[in-house]
């Protein structure tokens, strides 16, 4: 292969890295108004009364929206960018009455500059009626105090949810007789685990930029990996038709799931809508901390049975799920905690799956990169390494005889065949490359420290089965350059260079020659968006169907310009030419005669949607250095091996590899979400909120043990998501070899590692 499995360098690079103007901000007229939100302090209650007199007055203040403006019994929407139609509730309104956690929205101001709208905002005043609120989501079920009493709140799909219990979504699977199987268990691990709401902390916040263009219809570019679901989510929460609004995106500075949920966009384009004023809403940091989507905080309680010799023989996993005041991402999410960490034992006889979602008045969860597969992962996957020590077998070796092979059918995760796995070598690769066998499980290094090893195995999946739809355009134009059109959503992932490649491998041409446009409704083909690790898998194929059919087409036309049959010609890449080789037409011909005279179209749109969801596989390990004295934990190397078929470009796997190791180890030591007693968020700005840095963490190696899926684009599956998984039971059990404490619940801070060392 000539381009893909070659590291490229990205389309975008050299504008990213001279400063260039991208991103929303950069790109938009800045004569617009600026939008900002005022929230509640309260985590529930009924605005009684609010007083915007004095504030209008403010000199520049175009506008102010209060509950008063939007129809409360009006249909209600769902900010969650899921397919249609979507199993998040319709439980939003641009403004409610009813504010449901500390951050909610109590009115929206428009004005010609930040100064004069923070000083109309600080003279708004509301009297709020200040109700008890669920803030212990152990007790939001069937809790009298209901988050949606409402009678307008609707479930379009069945996920089982239930407004007047206070449940989102509610689901059970399983397959033989699991509590039979677990009864005849030499040995149970019986544990609960916990994992609470962590940040996607993306570098660029929630922001969005709205005009009425000469049509009429309401254009909005946002930085968003949704822009046909956006579209439909503004045209439910305005109640305005889907063909009044166009929406696009920038460049995007980061996501990682955040921006799966249209957080922000409603606001400005309700302002826009209003007044016919281009308007536009960038979220401070403190904004995107208190009133934007983290992962879902979860209880598993996991039980694992066993034979002596480390079979695993049964999993019953219960996952209790906290979606907050709004049901974004909340029935779906839940799913992969079971569906995504139990089929890897692929000799157990039996399993049961059972999943509550419940809402409480803390700010609502959402998407985040591995999406419940994270939480699900650390639990099960905690609980085998427990099961390693009890029986007194190594880590490594329990997994050898555990893991699911290529041909199984797993049970757990929907029936579905394991048509592509490296697990086993990955597994090799890891142990290998760590030294596992010299360091395992912990060495004294003196002054009080202990390094020690921990490990853990994750799968995820590529795109959502028989659900989700990518798509690209090709033409060919002057000169023979190719344009590819997507509507998936590069989000610093460079799949807009990895979805060229393939395109340029099927064309046989320089990646050069094909450049991308991106998601903009009204100029792209139908595509998901980028989310649930379906772009490479999902749209990379419909690119290399559509370059297959454009190739077809070129073909076609060159045989008419050499006056050959199509069946006697041979496309050259840069030319067709007759079997032989001794007649030419170069593409710059082929283009040329397509615009004059022509009745063929040179360029073909393809939709592509897969019936299976080949699932990558990863195999981490960390050597964790624990000062017994402080408590301090450094993961001083991490080693990982990762499974995602053939990848298109290495480089850029290797990136989204080590870029996901960071964000676990993040989830697994320091990233946290906390609430006081009214209900409000703790952790408000990154002094509070410790992400990871570069050099907090030793070194990372990531290597790639490929396998061919034959259903994805030149064998590739996803890598996106599975690379977050496995360094949360990888640096519990090393933190557990260091200090001889196992630890349920994440983080596992510094204080928790001394006071456990002290007892």
């Amino acid at each position: 292969m000539k381009t893909v499995n070659q590291s490229m360098r990205k389309k975008d690079a050299m504008q990213l890295v001279t400063g260039q103007p991208v991103y929303m901000d950069d790109v938009i007229p800045q004569d617009c108004l600026i939008v900002k939100l005022l929230r509640s302090p309260h985590a529930n209650a009924i605005v009684q009364e609010i007083d915007t007199s004095r504030a209008l007055l403010v000199p520049g203040i175009e506008a102010i929206y209060t509950w008063k403006d939007v129809d409360q019994q009006g249909r209600r929407y769902t900010q969650a960018g899921q397919t249609y139609p979507e199993p998040s509730p319709y439980d939003r309104l641009v403004i409610d009455r009813h504010v449901r956690f500390a951050g909610d929205v109590v009115a929206i101001l428009a004005g010609k500059d930040e100064k004069c709208v923070d000083k109309a905002m600080k003279l708004i005043k509301v009297r709020y009626e200040v109700l008890p609120a669920v803030l212990d989501y152990h007790t939001a079920l069937d809790n009298p105090v209901l988050v949606h009493p409402e009678e307008n709140w609707e479930s379009l799909a069945p996920v089982g949810a239930d407004n007047k219990r206070n449940l989102c979504a509610h689901d059970e699977s399983g397959a033989g007789d699991i509590e039979a199987v677990l009864a005849g268990c030499d040995v149970v691990i019986d544990h609960t685990y916990h994992t609470r709401a962590c940040q996607q902390a993306m570098m660029e916040t929630f922001r969005t930029y709205c005009s009425i263009d000469a049509y009429g219809r309401l254009n909005v570019l946002s930085s968003t990996q949704i822009v046909f679901h956006c579209r439909r989510i503004l045209a439910n929460a305005l109640h305005i038709p889907k063909s009044m609004i166009r929406v696009a995106k920038p460049r995007i500075g980061g996501g990682f799931g955040a921006k799966q949920t249209s957080v922000c966009e409603v606001y400005p384009a309700f302002v826009t809508w209003k007044t016919k004023k281009p308007s536009k809403i960038i979220f401070s940091r403190y904004e995107s901390q208190i009133a934007s989507t983290p992962r879902h905080e979860m209880e598993l309680h996991v039980r694992l049975g066993a034979t002596k010799d480390g079979i695993v023989r049964g999993i019953d996993l219960y996952t209790l799920s906290n979606t907050g005041a709004y049901g974004e991402h909340g029935p779906t999410t839940v799913g992969l905690s079971g569906h995504k960490s139990i089929p890897l034992y692929g000799k157990a006889e039996a399993f049961r799956f059972v999943s509550d979602v419940v809402y409480t008045n803390h700010m609502s969860a959402g998407a985040y990169r591995g999406y419940g597969a994270t939480q699900g992962l650390f639990a099960v996957e905690s609980a085998v390494n427990e099961l390693a020590d009890k029986l007194g077998i190594d880590p490594f070796v329990i997994r050898q005889r555990n893991i699911v092979h290529e041909g199984d059918v797993m049970p757990a995760y929907y029936g579905q065949v394991n048509t592509s796995c490296a697990l086993d070598r990955c597994l090799q690769a890891v142990h290998d490359n760590i030294g596992w066998d010299e360091k395992y499980p912990v060495r004294d290094m003196g002054n009080g420290k202990v390094r020690a090893v921990g490990m853990g195995m994750a799968m995820q999946g590529s795109g959502i089965t028989s659900v989700d739809v990518g798509s690209a355009s090709l033409k060919i134009n002057d000169d023979g350059f190719y344009t590819l059109s997507i509507g998936a959503a590069d989000m610093g992932t460079g799949c807009d260079t990895i979805l060229a490649q393939i395109a340029a491998e099927v064309l046989d041409c320089p990646l050069d020659n094909v450049t991308v446009l991106g998601a903009d409704t009204d100029s792209s083909p139908y595509d998901s968006g980028s989310y649930a690790s379906s772009t490479t898998y999902v749209t990379g194929k419909a690119v290399e169907q559509c370059a297959e059919q454009l190739k077809q087409k070129i073909c076609q036309v060159g045989a008419g310009l050499l006056g050959l049959d199509e069946r006697e010609v041979v496309f050259a890449g840069d030319a067709v030419t007759s079997e032989d080789g001794t007649q030419r037409a170069t593409l710059a011909q082929i283009a040329a005669a397509s615009q004059c005279g022509s009745n063929t179209a040179l360029e073909a749109v393809v939709t592509h949607s897969s019936e299976i969801s080949p699932p990558p596989f990863m195999v981490g390990a960390a050597e964790v250095e624990v000062d017994l004295e402080t408590g301090e934990a450094q993961v001083i190397r991490y080693e990982a091996a990762v499974d995602c078929g053939t990848p298109v470009n290495p480089n850029l796997a290797r990136v989204q590899a080590e870029g996901g190791i960071l964000q676990g180890i993040g989830m697994a030591l320091t990233e946290n979400v906390t609430y006081d007693d009214r209900g409000m968020p703790q952790e408000n700005s990154l002094m509070q909120y410790k992400i990871p840095a570069r050099n907090d963490i030793g070194h990372i190696h990531v290597v790639f043990e490929n396998s061919y899926e034959g259903t994805g684009p030149f064998g590739a599956k996803s890598i996106g998501e599975v690379v977050i998984n496995t360094p949360l039971p990888a640096v519990a059990d090393a933190i557990y070899h260091a200090t001889h404490k196992r630890f349920y619940e994440l983080p596992i801070t510094r204080e928790q590692i001394a006071m456990a060392v002290e007892k």
